[in-house]
């Protein structure tokens, strides 16, 4: 199993003019450590409009500043949100192909469609449409990079013979993935021939798996890949935290993995909430949450909750060591782990990275 960072670059408030520079300068430093400690990857959101809990609407410009003072870590797209008018699929054949060039070719592509409220209704976008356009978008993008001189006529977006340029270093093109939270999401980005990235928190490796054997049995009948071939590797999220002392690393996840959870929860919710009278589609997971947000079970992710669950990495390096097999048992191929969830310190996460990447991930190396 591979172990990535992954980010969504929270900002708490109160906020001065420093915070956000401050946020993003402090990322670009943990994901150099990483590289440093022998982490395989550096993923990142695109969010848009979604206060304190993440500030990353222009993840491109930081992979480049990663990617120049980097030379080994992949870059991950976590994922980029392919319905109109989020981005155009040439922008993001060409975004996509100038980052794999100035990178060496170590770019991972994560695409997905948005699931709240503040982003859809942002931007102006029909919930019902969403998949359709991210299928479509993910079709057009990869004609862009194989094909010498593409074009497409489709029900969304429309160019005329055109040659897309920059081509990506990788060949055919990078490596691409779908995220799904769904059962059926899962089914139809293991259809597709997708790589996985299986967004799910606060529950166990062992419910992860459940829908992780569904895309699996959905993959190995996959005959004809969206992609260029049939990418098949699995990715899921976990927040994680590891110190020398576990009472201090309790003391200090407790209020960012407690917090975490139940407002990401309620931002998809909040899409229930604006369609409420109408059908949610392909977001009737939204409408669960609404529900369980209802009847305050989010209040039970408790961090007790989440140890018991091992729905967190936490603790010693020898306790996420053991968290980290429940994943890798459960048919993970790549582990992203939210070293900050909300408002974990620099100094941890500093700490997080090192402790994981000289006594945990080796522990994972074949």
């Amino acid at each position: 199993m591979k172990f990535a960072l992954f980010y969504e670059i929270p900002v708490p408030r109160p906020w001065s003019e420093e915070s956000e520079r401050i946020a993003l300068e402090q990322t670009i430093e943990q994901a150099v450590h990483g590289e440093k400690h022998g982490w395989d990857a550096f993923w990142t959101v695109e969010h848009h409009f979604l206060e304190e809990f993440s500030h990353c609407s222009n993840p491109e410009v930081l992979y480049g500043a990663i990617a120049a003072r980097t030379s080994r870590i992949r870059l991950g797209y976590g994922v980029r949100l392919m319905p109109r008018p989020y981005n155009h699929p040439v922008r993001t054949a060409e975004s996509v192909a100038t980052l794999d060039l100035i990178s060496g070719g170590r770019v991972d592509v994560g695409t997905g469609r948005s699931a709240t409220r503040a982003e859809l209704e942002g931007f102006g976008i029909d919930p019902r449409q969403t998949r359709a356009m991210w299928r479509e978008a993910i079709s057009h993008t990869v004609g862009c990079w194989t094909e010498d001189v593409h074009s497409f006529d489709g029900e969304f977006w429309s160019m005329p013979p055109r040659r897309v340029l920059p081509k990506p270093l990788q060949k055919p093109h990078p490596p691409l993935w779908g995220a799904t939270s769904s059962e059926d999401g899962h089914r139809e980005v293991g259809g597709l021939g997708l790589g996985l990235c299986s967004f799910a928190v606060g529950v166990s490796p062992e419910e992860v798996k459940k829908k992780i054997d569904v895309y699996k049995a959905a993959v190995a009948k996959c005959e004809r890949p969206i992609g260029a071939y049939v990418h098949d590797e699995v990715a899921t999220f976990t927040m994680a935290l590891c110190d020398t002392d576990r009472d201090r690393a309790v003391a200090t996840a407790t209020e960012s993995f407690e917090w975490y959870p139940k407002t990401g929860a309620r931002q998809i919710a909040s899409v229930a909430e604006w369609q409420a009278e109408g059908t949610l589609g392909d977001y009737g997971y939204a409408g669960d949450l609404k529900t369980v947000d209802e009847q305050g079970l989010l209040e039970l992710l408790t961090i007790d909750y989440l140890r018991q669950e091992g729905a967190c990495v936490l603790g010693t390096p020898e306790d996420c060591v053991a968290a980290c097999r429940r994943y890798e048992e459960a048919g993970v191929d790549l582990l992203l782990c939210l070293v900050n969830p909300y408002k974990i310190p620099h100094e941890a996460v500093m700490r997080t990275i090192e402790l994981m990447g000289t006594e945990v991930i080796p522990r994972f190396r074949d």
